[in-house]
């Protein structure tokens, strides 16, 4: 049976553990707090479209207890991770893939990349302070994963699930692994789509275009998608964004198979729904700027691609979170932000 653990049991991690438990699969999660203490005691509590399903799974706060996996599914926020490499250290045999289900540009994103720019095989200081995930894990390991899904937790042990069911996987070197087929095959056995795409990165690249816009400019604003995307002032910066955010995925490799007018409809075509960034303004949480934002930024200075209106935007939405106290700045991070020494 092949072992899975999901770090992170939170929405989107908790949806995965649902499917991937449907399709046999030995789940284990780790958890923390009143979530943690409410699946030990009830179990986890899925819901979608209507019903509810409960699923009884191995928790703990502590991976040690969980012993070597399979597979090791990150449903925590991109930024969170760096600061806690160590504790996924009892989980990894020599075997172990690791999955990201995260947001944004991914700490492995480099690797095996082949883009021909100095970035190959390197980290990136946004997503991975001084490659802490890079040297802790290697990049090795990691299999890429695009989320789609949109779930929450309304409440200790419940994960409610909203919309989509597609997860796309790949390997950072586009090979048509085993390990990935496994995955995908549990995946869609569990009710999910998951389809293996040899440029995962393209993908990747088509999701951030609408997270380092809309987001930022979400959260400084506090309007939805479609309000931004339908009002001329607001979508001519969205516009703007998106232009230089392609410049520089480009310069990686990055294609761009929908035009900039046609990702931004399919933004206002969400009625009422804000993104991420702007729930955690509204929620006190800290902020996810990094992975959607600052990394296109870093990429740029350190590929000498000017980017005036992300540079502006992201200036103001750091500046928000930093007066709110959900958003901790320092010296390094601001210098591969901006391409200025430290000081």
């Amino acid at each position: 049976m092949t072992r899975i653990c999901i770090f992170g049991a939170g929405a989107i991690g908790g949806y995965m553990a649902a499917a991937l438990a449907d399709a046999g699969a030995e789940v284990s999660l780790v958890a923390r707090g009143p979530h943690l203490a409410a699946i030990r005691d009830k179990g986890l509590v899925f819901r979608k479209d209507g019903e509810e399903k409960t699923y009884r799974m191995t928790a703990s706060d502590n991976p040690a207890d969980l012993g070597e996996q399979d597979y090791v599914i990150v449903g925590l926020k991109a930024h969170s991770v760096p600061a806690i490499v160590d504790q996924f250290t009892p989980l990894l045999g020599p075997e172990t893939a690791i999955v990201p289900a995260v947001n944004g540009l991914p700490w492995w994103y480099f690797h095996k990349a082949g883009t021909g720019t100095v970035l190959d095989d390197t980290w990136l200081e946004t997503v991975d302070p001084g490659g802490a995930q890079w040297k802790a894990f290697g990049p090795e390991r990691a299999i890429g994963c695009v989320v789609y899904p949109a779930c929450d937790v309304p409440e200790p042990g419940v994960v409610q699930h909203r919309s989509g069911d597609r997860f796309t996987l790949g390997e950072p070197d586009g090979s048509a692994s085993e390990r990935v087929e496994r995955l995908s095959k549990l995946m869609i056995a569990g009710g999910l789509k998951a389809p293996r795409k040899a440029r995962l990165r393209d993908e990747i690249w088509i999701k951030l275009w609408g997270n380092c816009s809309f987001n930022p400019v979400s959260a400084l604003t506090g309007a939805s998608l479609d309000l931004i995307g339908n009002d001329v002032a607001c979508r001519s910066v969205i516009r703007a964004m998106m232009e230089e955010c392609k410049q520089v995925g480009e310069a990686v490799g990055g294609r761009f198979s929908v035009g900039i007018e046609k990702r931004i409809d399919g933004g206002a075509q969400i009625i009422g729904h804000k993104p991420s960034t702007r729930h955690d303004v509204e929620k006190g949480r800290p902020m996810e700027l990094d992975a959607l934002s600052s990394v296109v930024l870093e990429l740029a200075r350190r590929l000498g691609i000017e980017t005036p209106t992300l540079d502006t935007v992201a200036a103001l939405v750091r500046m928000q979170g930093d007066v709110l106290g959900l958003y901790k700045r320092n010296p390094e991070l601001e210098a591969a932000i901006t391409g200025q020494p430290p000081g």
